[in-house]
């Protein structure tokens, strides 16, 4: 575990780059044993690939590209269906984001 500061975070891949592939890692490895392969493999590559982990208000949260389904080329799936992924995938990164930073939600 690494020790948090939310001012070095502002320069995150500088400060924390090992720490953040650890946390995308982690999660790709959970949605991927959870989901779909080829949509989770879809939006790790074409929507998240373009997203910001950002430390805000004491949390973290994924700002994610605009229009991000648009981006979805790779796979055929409804929108409703990759939404409901997508929105799984970014709670998944943020809690792994807590958790490589031991600031888990009690």
């Amino acid at each position: 575990m690494t020790d948090f500061d939310p001012e070095q975070f502002e320069d995150k891949y500088a400060n924390y780059f090992p720490e953040l592939q650890k946390a995308y890692k982690q999660a790709f490895e959970t949605m991927n044993d959870a989901y779909d392969s080829e949509l989770v493999h879809a939006i790790d590559q074409q929507i998240l690939n373009e997203s910001e982990p950002l430390y805000e208000d004491g949390e973290f949260r994924l700002a994610l590209p605009e229009d991000p389904l648009d981006r979805l080329t790779a796979v055929i799936v409804d929108d409703e269906k990759a939404e409901a992924v997508l929105e799984r995938y970014a709670e998944e990164i943020e809690g792994e984001l807590r958790s490589v930073f031991g600031l888990e939600e009690a």
